[in-house]
């Protein structure tokens, strides 16, 4: 996907979950809502530094199909946890921006039925 095309399908993507959530939902608010879909505790509040750790795991999650990181399994509390297998290249904090999206995109795609 180009630029626009992302752009465009991230603000879609972004309407589809105010509206499902009743409340904003902006780039890291879909980062903790992935997150929280992957811990699979849903109805539990989390302290600032699990908030954290929530989205480390969406941003693990997301990456993983592009070969950046590899699920290693869940420790003794349920956290899952990933090793690093290829290096990010380096990239502007746009480019990040949009690798992200992509891969948002994909992933609720991909999950749109849970």
């Amino acid at each position: 996907m180009d630029f626009k095309e992302i752009e465009q399908k991230w603000k879609v993507l972004q309407k589809e979950l105010e509206t499902r959530f009743e409340m904003p939902v902006d780039f890291q608010a879909a980062l903790y809502l992935i997150g929280v879909q992957e811990l699979g505790l849903l109805n539990q509040k989390f302290k600032k530094d699990d908030k954290v750790n929530l989205m480390h795991i969406a941003i693990c999650t997301l990456l993983e199909p592009y070969g950046y990181y590899e699920y290693i399994g869940k420790d003794a509390d349920g956290w899952p946890h990933w090793d690093v297998k290829e290096k990010l290249p380096p990239l502007k904090s746009g480019q990040q921006l949009i690798l992200m999206k992509e891969a948002m995109l994909e992933y609720f795609e991909t999950n749109k039925n849970n």
